[in-house]
């Protein structure tokens, strides 16, 4: 069996954040629900294959998953795991609430359990500079917002409004972080450069959490968060070429769920009543969703057609400090 890295589950993100993205300019502008629905199947049949993977890795070689969690950047992709399962009980909810309230109990239980240990970790000090990298974002600022729009989703927003005060206020403070890091320390490392995509996702992530549990018109904070997501995407499209320095490989899916859910906010916006910027903006930032997502799957099929995306002999995770 392939040996599947935790990264890997960053592909349920963008594919489950495009489909909630046909979701709502289904409801909006009347488009085919079915492209939605279709690109949400895909999603929950690769968390279901990723999952299976990623337990026989355990099984079948302890010590590359070992390896892999006690690395101090490929580490915290195992925080997706939980992430993706709620993420795959939105997509379900339609169609079996139940499983959705079970998927989001299972996945939040796993986030939170793992952000704490993790985070408890990190607070013990003694990590290098070159280490810290966006992926601090993913075990507690994807995993609580995302437990505040899937707890908004099931009518839960007073849960949901907790969760969102969890992830704003640690993004904010990783955020301090994690730009000293870029300011002062060495020069980012190649093959780590792709996972500054993760860079865009907390704010516009954050946003469609707060307008799953703020009712009425969008407020001034919604707006805030959007604009702040653009910012940080027109500073990743000026760092493209350097960025691009390291071949397409399965980690720019990291950028996949920043990218949608930067398009799924305004559509939400509208949906809630607000027009104007946002208006001109849903559009725009909708056709780029798709057209990035699509580049990224036909990257990564190709990849899989080449042999290339499961290496039969996977380079192992050097050990590192437990940080």
């Amino acid at each position: 069996m392939p040996r599947v890295p935790a990264a890997m589950f960053g592909i349920v993100l963008g594919l489950a954040g495009l489909g909630s993205c046909w979701r709502l300019a289904h409801r909006l502008w009347f488009l085919p629900a079915a492209i939605g629905e279709a690109i949400l199947a895909i999603a929950v049949l690769v968390w279901a294959l990723l999952i299976v993977l990623y337990a026989a890795k355990w099984l079948a070689v302890p010590e590359q998953a070992r390896a892999e969690l006690g690395h101090p950047v490929q580490c915290c992709f195992v925080g997706l795991i939980g992430v993706a399962t709620m993420l795959v009980g939105n997509a379900l909810l339609p169609y079996a609430r139940p499983l959705t309230v079970l998927l989001f109990l299972c996945g939040l239980v796993f986030t939170l359990g793992f952000a704490l240990w993790r985070t408890g970790l990190l607070w013990q000090g003694e990590r290098e500079a070159a280490d810290t990298t966006a992926v601090l974002y993913l075990p507690a600022v994807a995993g609580t917002f995302v437990a505040g729009t899937s707890a908004g989703a099931l009518g839960l927003p007073d849960w949901g409004a907790l969760f969102f005060g969890m992830g704003f206020f640690t993004w904010l403070a990783i955020e301090s972080v994690l730009l000293h890091r870029l300011y002062t320390g060495p020069r980012m490392a190649v093959a780590l450069r792709p996972t500054l995509g993760i860079q865009m996702a907390p704010p516009v992530v954050g946003a469609v959490a707060y307008l799953a549990v703020q009712p009425g018109p969008p407020a001034l904070l919604a707006h805030a968060l959007l604009g702040y997501g653009l910012f940080q995407a027109l500073l990743l499209l000026r760092l493209t070429n350097w960025i691009r320095e390291q071949p397409f490989a399965p980690s720019y899916w990291a950028f996949s769920f920043g990218v949608t859910s930067l398009a799924a906010t305004p559509l939400l916006m509208l949906i809630h009543g607000d027009g104007g910027a946002v208006a001109t903006l849903a559009p725009i930032l909708f056709v780029a969703a798709n057209i990035f997502v699509g580049i990224l799957a036909v990257g990564t099929l190709r990849m899989m057609m080449q042999g290339k995306l499961f290496p039969k002999s996977p380079a192992p995770v050097a050990p590192s400090r437990t940080t």
